[in-house]
């Protein structure tokens, strides 16, 4: 096998990320004694308590056909890590996530796989004036951020993927902090800027698709994607003004459907076949279109699904 690079994979073809994690962690029901310090809830911390449990996960994305699988970090920046009591090692527990996804990748012999750092939302909105969630300092924010991107370059995180954003200025910080890791550790990296929209095409406070667009692309990110809030086929009028652009290439990963209110749970329903309908649709409709994967709802059957799908199409 040749070993190539994120960005020279990108570049010969259209590659597929993993499915959810959260909904895959919840199908084993773990227990409140599972989580570091009887912390309940606190997924990342699975990786080092049952790191069997994170490694099975990975691996069954990694056997549907994913080329990249996203680290269990989603919530570790350092901001999320103080909520548990771990922010004091926020380097080291993302460096571990990052290498024990990495563990997981090597275990594949059949071609390239890649270790995507996963970079969630804080829990604030920087650009807000609510007196609870828009009461911080921005330099809080981009240490948080530059804390836990240091930990995954370290760890041997092909790319970085700032997602889940709902507040432009928060994810114009994780930008900024990538760059410090990058720029502080000298391991040049993708740099992934994904926004979330809703069936609207806008983010949580009022940001459209084009704005956010233009806030971002020209800070050094080399892929811009949207992810999460709704299924592919409310995404589709931002896709199709961000094809329109032949400016970044794209990373498209939707929820499974919208989410329904069942029994006061989200339920994802989108079936496989229908995700990958709308998915090899989009492959042929938008050329710009380099990275697809799942979010909320999603799991290895239908990154199975969309393995045809990539399988079934040529990149020009």
């Amino acid at each position: 096998m040749t070993e190539e690079t994120f960005a020279q994979a990108l570049e010969r073809r259209i590659l597929l990320f993993d499915g959810a994690m959260g909904t895959e962690i919840q199908k084993h029901q773990p227990k409140p004694e599972d989580f570091p310090d009887n912390k309940d809830g606190f997924n990342d911390g699975l990786s080092q308590t049952c790191p069997e449990l994170i490694k099975t996960i990975h691996r069954k994305y990694l056997e549907a056909g994913a080329d990249c699988i996203e680290t269990n970090t989603f919530g570790s920046n350092k901001i999320k890590l103080d909520e548990y009591g771990f922010g004091d090692r926020t380097i080291e527990l993302n460096q571990k996530n990052a290498e024990l996804a990495r563990s997981v990748c090597d275990e594949f012999s059949d071609k390239q796989r890649f270790v995507i750092g996963s970079m969630g939302p804080t829990g604030y909105l920087p650009s807000s004036n609510d007196a609870d969630l828009g009461q911080i300092s921005l330099d809080e924010i981009r240490e948080a951020f530059e804390l836990q991107a240091e930990g995954l370059i370290l760890g041997s995180a092909d790319a970085l993927l700032i997602e889940t954003s709902q507040d432009i200025l928060e994810v114009k910080l994780a930008i900024e902090a990538s760059h410090n890791a990058i720029e502080k550790t000298g391991k040049e990296i993708t740099l992934i800027g994904n926004v979330t929209l809703d069936q609207y095409g806008k983010m949580l406070l009022g940001t459209n698709v084009q704005s956010a667009y233009t806030t971002i692309s020209e800070m050094g990110i080399d892929i811009f994607g949207l992810n999460c809030s709704t299924g592919p086929i409310e995404m589709e009028p931002s896709i199709q003004w961000l094809n329109d652009q032949k400016h970044k290439p794209l990373l498209i990963i939707p929820n499974a459907g919208m989410p329904e209110n069942e029994g006061g749970q989200a339920v994802y329903n989108m079936t496989p076949e229908k995700i990958a309908k709308a998915m090899n649709s989009f492959l042929s409709e938008y050329p710009q279109i380099n990275v697809i994967g799942g979010c909320c709802g999603t799991n290895p059957e239908h990154i199975k699904a969309l393995r045809k799908v990539i399988d079934s199409q040529k990149k020009d």
